[in-house]
């Protein structure tokens, strides 16, 4: 039996019925793309890293709907065209005035949030603020109610995370008790919070139960706003962390971008993560770099490394040639061996009719018979400069690195420039010391030395080098401490927040405690050095040291 093969024109109407279903299935998505949008909010700058790495997050958790990022005037046009490389839609907006007159500073135009609820040319909108990521899809946040938002533990809705339908007549019936309802905040938050007065008796969204009617407000779920505060006071989720959708850096000042928080709190390495693999949209930013800061960052870098060796040079070779040489270098290490051998003694601190010896030495004669005493408030006033001249180099380090490099950049030129910033302070310091112990030597018996006596002394000193290894042991010591009090939390694998506080605290105590010693020990070493050298020609030099 004779069997009816297929005509060619039914297996192309097949192919042709098929392709026009999937057309019709990816023109509606395209449809629900073109009216749906992921958006969030810039008032200047600062938080362009934060919205170029919350973009790259919600198109590695994968959408076709639009990222509109909505720029007040404090945005410069090339953060602008940063972001428009990145492929969001930068909508220019003019900031709603804060009514409230209690409130922080920074939120003085957080009431421009509220613009969101205006944005009629999308049916639905999904607020995230710049100090958020998407870890996982949130495609599904559009099938919630008309409103929907996240409730912390205060029973207080955050405004971080939002579902908004937007509506002219809603948005202006909000404009009409701006100024009528409180804000506990003093910002939009506090604002909504009024507004939606019965949002905490909402039912919680659940994605896989959809609820019709369309509600006209519904709470998120933790996963969909999981605050890094309350991370840090268990040091864990407190929900399944396979199942996080968006993670919020809620901790004030500590943002993310700020290359010191990646050191205090876990999670920021996620974001870290994510910034890493930031594609380079316009020259030089790859990775989440400024062409500007990666400038800054070279000078910062090199700048410390270059003043030291010029000062090292100056102080150290041009008085000590012989140190170029390795078997030079080998005497020069027992000559320092054999001057700690000597066990010579400190000058006490005195006042009139009485002497107390600083670290517990008793007066002794040095050079032939005299006497060195300094005042009783001496050890007092070097410590108190030693530890101005950390506060300073510390603020000074934190002033001049740029806040949005990468961690390990940042740890580094603190270091670097803490150290330095230090040395030169205190140093400083030890030079006006110094110079002191040279005015002082005619008033303290040093006139009735015999030259030659005078002469051999000031020989042997300056055999050894200026920078001497006493110096060198104090110097290298704090800088040691430093770095073991700020790395010991990492190498230790310490994540909770007050576990790493506390262990930088205790190694904070051991560093004061050593610099308390070695300040008191080195300015008495200069006033000693001043004594001895009072009568020897010293070049100009740049190390205040020596």
């Amino acid at each position: 039996m004779w069997r009816r093969r297929p005509s060619g024109v039914g297996f192309w109407a097949a192919v042709l019925v098929a392709a026009a279903v999937l057309a019709a299935g990816t023109g509606a998505a395209a449809a629900a793309g073109a009216e749906e949008a992921y958006v969030t909010l810039l008032y200047g700058d600062e938080f362009v890293l934060g919205v170029r790495v919350l973009g790259k997050s919600i198109r590695d958790a994968g959408t076709r709907r639009d990222l509109v990022v909505l720029v007040s005037d404090g945005v410069s046009d090339y953060s602008r065209k940063l972001l428009e490389a990145d492929g969001f839609i930068v909508k220019h907006i003019t900031l709603l005035a804060n009514p409230n007159q209690v409130r922080p500073t920074r939120f003085w135009g957080v009431y421009t949030k509220l613009k969101i609820f205006n944005m009629t040319n999308y049916k639905k909108v999904a607020y995230l603020d710049a100090d958020t990521i998407v870890v996982k899809s949130i495609e599904d946040i559009f099938n919630c109610g008309k409103f929907c938002a996240n409730l912390k533990h205060s029973e207080r809705m955050n405004s971080g995370v939002m579902v908004v339908e937007p509506s002219e007549t809603l948005f202006s019936n909000m404009m009409d008790k701006v100024n009528s309802l409180p804000s506990y905040t003093g910002g939009d938050q506090g604002f909504l919070n009024s507004y939606y007065a019965d949002f905490a008796n909402s039912r919680v969204y659940e994605p896989n139960k959809p609820v019709m009617p369309e509600p006209e407000t519904q709470r998120l779920s933790t996963l969909y706003n999981a605050d890094v505060g309350l991370y840090m006071l268990a040091n864990k989720w407190m929900v399944d962390e396979k199942e996080l959708r968006v993670i919020h850096y809620t901790l004030g000042p500590l943002k993310p971008w700020d290359w010191w928080t990646a050191w205090l709190v876990k999670p920021v390495a996620v974001w870290q993560d994510i910034r890493k693999n930031l594609e380079e949209s316009l020259p030089g930013t790859g990775g989440g770099r400024n062409p500007h800061d990666q400038l800054v960052v070279k000078i910062l870098f090199f700048l410390p490394f270059c003043m030291l060796l010029c000062g090292y040079y100056g102080s150290c070779f041009q008085t000590n040639k012989e140190l170029l040489g390795i078997r030079s270098l080998c005497a020069f290490a027992r000559q320092a061996r054999q001057k700690y051998k000597s066990e010579e003694a400190l000058p006490s601190y005195s006042t009139v009719g009485a002497t107390s010896s600083s670290f517990g030495i008793s007066n002794q004669k040095l050079y032939s018979g005299a006497h060195l005493k300094l005042p009783s408030y001496f050890g007092a006033i070097t410590v108190l400069v030693c530890f101005i001249s950390a506060l300073i180099s510390l603020a000074f380090a934190f002033i001049i690195i740029p806040r949005q490099v990468m961690p390990w950049t940042g740890l580094l030129l603190m270091y670097e420039w803490t150290f330095v910033t230090f040395f030169l302070l205190f140093g400083s310091y030890l030079r006006v010391v110094y110079t002191w112990g040279c005015s002082s030597a005619n008033h303290v018996g040093y006139n009735n030395l015999d030259s030659s006596e005078n002469h051999a002394g000031a020989g042997s000193q300056r055999n050894m080098s200026d920078c001497d290894t006493d110096a060198a042991f104090y110097w290298s010591g704090m800088a040691i401490i430093a770095i073991i009090t700020l790395l010991s939390p990492t190498v230790l694998g310490i994540t909770a927040l007050f576990a790493k506080l506390g262990l930088m605290v205790a190694g904070g105590v051991v560093l004061a405690s050593f610099m308390t010693y070695a300040s008191e020990h080195l300015a008495i070493s200069a006033f000693v050095k001043g004594q001895r050298d009072r009568n020897a020609p010293r070049g100009r030099s740049i190390c205040f040291l020596c």
